[in-house]
């Protein structure tokens, strides 16, 4: 199905929408107020639905309204980036990639990646929104982000997924703790101490909860958080120890902290590209996305 509104309606509605004003939009955009709502009428009409509410006083998105912001922001933002970037060639080509990414992949994946995108492409900017998997998916699925960096598990068929490398849990302790002087633990080591672990709502906690269950085991924990850096503060603390991503530890040699594997059974989560089914990508999401499946794909 096409939808026939052009470039001016956009940005007539998302005027609207940040000014929460038909009279300063239309002074923004240069525009008599009929035309403007002229405009805003076509586009509602295309969508077959009111965006805004209007009062005598204010003016406001309807929640479809509301909806469509992000998605009419990137859309413009893009349509906007791509008219400068004809201008340039080669290297200096511009863009803008929008990417949603777990926090904990945003940390490890992105840096060095972006890092040997921006030698090459300098002039390309990255907005990158670190959600939780679930939001990210979301953020996916509704267009307001290209594609994301995600944790493998979604059933949303409009949504593709691309495997780039397995993300094991792993027990994170103090170095001082009684497991620091084991090369690996099993789950039942685990028993005799304060655990700490995520809440529920978490994707990984529902991942590693679910792939526990399969072998008929079942965590105790002691404290519980919402984020995976708070309960890393607890194990710095000395309250507990903690079962996280590696991702989501330090990389490097910390002076208070060790990780370790933990053995049978062995479970991972699988971080990945989520795309939108049949969607297209903006040049520089393209060629950012090669690149990141080069880097990452073959692990």
């Amino acid at each position: 199905m096409s939808i026939n509104c052009d470039i001016l309606d956009l940005r007539a509605f998302l005027s609207v929408v940040e000014l929460e004003s038909f009279h300063r939009a239309a002074d923004a955009l240069h525009l008599s107020q009929p035309a403007l709502s002229r405009r805003i009428q076509k586009l509602e009409q295309v969508i077959g639905a009111p965006l805004l509410e209007r009062t005598t006083r204010h003016v406001s998105a309807t929640a479809l309204g509301t909806e469509l912001v992000p998605l009419v922001r990137r859309m413009l933002e893009e349509f906007d980036g791509s008219l400068f970037a004809v201008r340039e060639v080669g290297a200096n080509r511009g863009g803008l990639v929008t990417i949603a990414c777990l926090p904990t992949a945003a940390f490890y994946f992105l840096p060095t990646v972006i890092r040997q995108f921006n030698a090459e492409y300098p002039n390309i900017r990255f907005r990158i929104l670190d959600l939780p998997a679930t939001d990210g998916l979301q953020a996916v699925a509704r267009g307001e982000v290209e594609f994301g960096i995600n944790i493998m598990g979604t059933s949303d068929p409009d949504l593709i997924f691309d495997r780039l490398v397995e993300d094991p849990f792993v027990l994170a302790a103090r170095k001082d703790h009684p497991l620091a002087n084991k090369p690996s633990v099993g789950w039942a080591e685990l028993e005799p101490y304060h655990l700490i672990t995520v809440h529920r709502s978490s994707g990984n906690r529902t991942l590693l909860d679910a792939a526990l269950a399969k072998s008929n085991i079942k965590l105790r924990w002691f404290y519980e958080v919402t984020h995976l850096s708070t309960s890393l503060g607890l194990v710095e603390a000395g309250l507990g120890i903690s079962v996280l991503p590696r991702m989501a530890t330090p990389q490097d040699d910390h002076p208070f902290l060790i990780t370790r594997p933990i053995r049978n059974p062995e479970i991972s989560r699988t971080i990945g590209v989520v795309r939108r089914r049949g969607g297209t990508l903006s040049p520089a999401a393209e060629r950012f996305l090669e690149m990141l499946m080069g880097a990452w794909g073959g692990e």
